[in-house]
């Protein structure tokens, strides 16, 4: 386990911080924080959702101060007042949730702040022949010319890679890097990683992927409420031990235990020949009354597309939808809240949260006429649901009227559930539902999705995870180039039938 590339006793510290702290209001995130990152290191950062772990990658990209305590760069004390200051020392990251401009193009979001000129006038020319001498170098490759907004979420991912690659960096942050790339892509980016520590970049890797942090880091710091737990050499970890650590339990069973459906069990959804040009083809399948059917398959599959048109956000071309035995037509979000449809989207920050704006306003948002009258919202009701709704979800807050984006990546996570619980759902369509989070929420989101099942509420599950598919189904539909590749059940459900489907022509 853990690479072995450089010696770690005499390699110098690019970056190190001596007793740092900081606060947002009464939540502490770093607390007397001493820690150092070695020049062409790959150092990991692991810990539950709220640990810190973000916070220290942010101080050093300058989107946060410390409250107190010392930043050395390279011996020297600094502090860094902004983004661009930091773009400007080789220090760039790479957030878990994309900063990028969809209405631009990929160049236009490579090339941001450093695209050349001739004369007094920038050169299209040369900034794309720069972006593709990048790409070319590093070996992942779109087409330079396509708007961001049309791609893929993993797509994405690789434009977010390319644009700290263009900046000649000497520390690169990664904070969940693998969260929505297939296996073969992650395989790629880990070498990627590598080459650029022997190179003597410094890396500091953020994620919740516990085995693919054992086999890429020389370092690995444990961090948990806000405080520095421990940092070891990679070799001297186990899952066990950074399980233990970052929870301060043993490590128990992940997955609660799934109620059996009868076959006999009323059918409330059934989907017949949906299809939806270029993206699925003549997808017919069924849902019955308290079932999680699991809905795997690689990126780009057509999963989170036939979520969508389930839930009345894209339109099918052909096929029919009936949801507790009637039709549903010229379906809309809207409609199927009403119905008592929900939906935890695949991406939080794009298409389930306003990070701005606060818990209750995010929560009742899709709500908002339960509470309205004549007289206008009435806002202690609507308070008293939303507390109940968090309470239900296990949100941790210091309040329901702080803003979203301080809270953990977790608990944002938990918030969208909590404005699924709020409507009452018959049918919740969970897309990448533990996305990001730490093991402690994943088993907390895996709790919460079995109550629903336990009290006849039935869950169609979207996710790239195998294990957490296997863990929490009843069935399992695999979608492989739009289509439905296989059913399966019982003992069939398997990490090797799985992968069989998946890769299915």
């Amino acid at each position: 386990m853990g690479r072995l590339n450089i010696n770690q006793k005499t390699a110098e510290a690019l970056i190190s911080f001596k007793n740092v702290s900081k606060s947002f209001g009464a939540t502490k995130a770093l607390i007397n924080c001493n820690i150092d990152f070695k020049m062409g290191e790959i150092h990991s950062l692991v810990g539950e959702n709220g640990a810190g772990k973000s916070t220290l990658g942010k101080i050093i990209l300058g989107a946060y101060k410390l409250d107190s305590g010392q930043m050395l760069i390279e011996g020297k004390e600094s502090q860094i007042n902004s983004p661009v200051q930091s773009v400007n020392l080789g220090l760039v990251g790479i957030s878990q949730e994309l900063s990028l401009l969809p209405s631009r193009t990929v160049v236009d979001n490579i090339a941001m702040g450093r695209e050349l000129t001739s004369g007094f006038f920038v050169s299209s020319k040369k900034t794309k022949e720069k972006v593709l001498s990048v790409m070319n170098r590093f070996n992942l490759f779109l087409n330079p010319d396509s708007i961001v907004g049309s791609l893929s979420v993993a797509e994405q991912q690789k434009v977010e890679i390319l644009r700290a690659l263009n900046s000649n960096a000497r520390l690169i942050v990664f904070d969940e890097p693998t969260a929505r790339l297939a296996s073969n892509e992650t395989e790629q980016l880990h070498f990627l990683v590598n080459s650029l520590a022997k190179t003597g970049t410094t890396i500091i890797y953020i994620s919740h992927f516990l085995e693919e942090v054992l086999s890429i880091s020389d370092r690995i710091s444990l961090l948990r409420n806000g405080q520095l737990i421990r940092t070891n050499i990679a070799k001297k970890e186990t899952k066990k031990s950074l399980i233990e650590g970052m929870t301060g339990k043993e490590e128990g069973n992940l997955f609660p235990k799934i109620k059996p459906v009868s076959k006999n069990s009323e059918t409330i959804l059934q989907v017949s020949n949906l299809t939806r040009k270029n993206e699925f083809e003549k997808i017919s399948f069924e849902i019955k009354r308290g079932e999680i059917v699991g809905l795997s398959g690689l990126v780009g599959s057509g999963r989170s597309e036939l979520a969508l048109t389930i839930f009345g956000d894209k339109k099918p071309d052909k096929g029919k939808i009936n949801f507790y035995g009637k039709e549903i037509k010229n379906n809309s979000i809207n409609k199927s809240i009403d119905m008592g449809i929900a939906m935890v989207p695949e991406s939080r920050r794009t298409q389930g949260l306003i990070l701005a704006r606060s818990l209750i306003e995010n929560i009742s948002l899709p709500y908002l006429k339960k509470f309205s009258s004549i007289y206008g919202v009435n806002k202690k009701k609507e308070k008293v649901d939303v507390i109940e709704a968090c309470n239900k979800t296990t949100v941790k807050h210091n309040g329901v009227d702080f803003e979203v984006q301080y809270l953990s990546g977790g608990n944002q996570q938990k918030i969208l559930f909590a404005k699924a619980a709020m409507g009452k759902p018959r049918l919740l369509i969970a897309d990448e539902p533990t996305r990001g989070v730490d093991i402690g929420a994943k088993k907390s989101i895996y709790e919460l999705i079995a109550k629903l099942s336990d009290v006849g509420e039935s869950v169609l599950l979207i996710s790239s995870e195998i294990e957490e598919i296997i863990g929490m189904s009843n069935r399992v539909l695999v979608m492989s180039r739009g289509k439905l590749s296989a059913e399966l059940e019982g003992s069939a459900i398997n990490k090797k039938t799985i992968m069989e489907a998946t890769f299915k022509n």
